[in-house]
């Protein structure tokens, strides 16, 4: 019986946790990389052409907000055309990545 209900709990617990990682939700911030996070480092160009040119060399695009850094999950396209701009995000958030679903000026 104790089993039993160590067992249920541990599901219980594990589908909670589950459930809340992946429901949607909004987060606001500035679409970067994860190079440069919220400072970008190239002199003479905007945060923009910084941002294309660190995950052209083989970073992530990534949304800083709040003082986090989320790796964005998705159309590359999409967040390239938004790159050093602040956006409100719709996406689902695991732990520290977002799986974008729709991203529109903030």
């Amino acid at each position: 019986m104790r089993l039993f209900t160590a067992a249920l709990a541990s599901f219980l617990i594990g589908s909670t946790a589950l459930m809340s990682a992946q429901s949607t939700q909004s987060i606001s911030g500035m679409v970067t990389d994860s190079m440069c996070g919220a400072h970008h480092m190239m002199k003479n160009v905007s945060d923009a052409q910084c941002t294309r040119e660190c995950v052209k060399n083989g970073s992530a695009f990534t949304l800083v907000s709040g003082g986090k850094l989320y790796t964005l999950k998705g159309d590359k396209a999409m967040f390239d055309k938004w790159a050093g701009q602040n956006v409100t995000i719709q996406g689902k958030v695991d732990g520290t990545a977002i799986t974008v679903e729709t991203m529109s000026a903030k």
